[in-house]
């Protein structure tokens, strides 16, 4: 009873804190607001990644940061690489070509963050502002300080995945399930079947 309890009170509040997560948004000055990549089509980004894409001009356009750095790498078959796509996008948006960084490498939200990880201290960067969906904020923030990175999160809080409740359900128990996964694992839970 013991154990099951001590289960409950962990899967409960880490659901918690990613509710939690989803409703801040930290606005920091940075050296670098990082997008994290989603589906795209020939070069368009999906409407998940538009929203990600314009809530990071919106905190450009603030004074957030002087960089964007978009990631996110290709699937087979693909000619554009997410993090092309979305620069892309931003720079047909009107956001200067010097202020866009393509990050172009990972196919899950850990190999991308560890990849822009890597090109961001390589520059002498460390602080960053996040963005993603709400319910993947937390734990992409997490994966992004222990990338060495010192995070900030700011969620894109318009887009498809933000619209009913019962998407917002199933998105924090898919992002509780990653969570966890990836906190005993260390490994990422993008492509794992969590049952959800």
């Amino acid at each position: 009873m013991g154990i099951v309890l001590v289960g409950l009170l962990i899967v409960g509040g880490t659901a918690f804190r990613v509710w939690h997560v989803a409703r801040a948004d930290e606005r920091p000055a940075a050296d670098a607001i990082v997008v994290l990549g989603a589906a795209q089509y020939n070069g368009r980004p999906s409407e998940i990644f538009q929203a990600r894409l314009a809530h990071a001009q919106q905190l450009y356009e603030q004074g957030v940061a002087g960089v964007i750095v978009t990631t996110g790498g290709m699937a087979d078959g693909d000619t554009f690489t997410e993090a092309d796509a979305g620069a892309n996008w931003l720079r047909g948006q009107g956001v200067p070509a010097g202020a866009l960084l393509s990050v172009g490498e990972g196919n899950d939200t850990l190999r991308s963050i560890r990849a822009a990880a890597d090109v961001i201290k390589s520059r002498g960067w460390s602080d960053v502002v996040i963005v993603s969906d709400p319910w993947h904020s937390l734990r992409a923030g997490i994966m992004a300080e222990d990338s060495g990175l010192t995070v900030a999160t700011s969620p894109t809080h318009s887009g498809p995945i933000v619209q009913t409740r019962s998407t917002q359900a199933r998105y924090i128990l898919r992002e509780t399930a990653a969570l966890l996964y990836y906190r005993v694992s260390k490994n990422p839970a993008d492509h794992v079947n969590l049952g959800l």
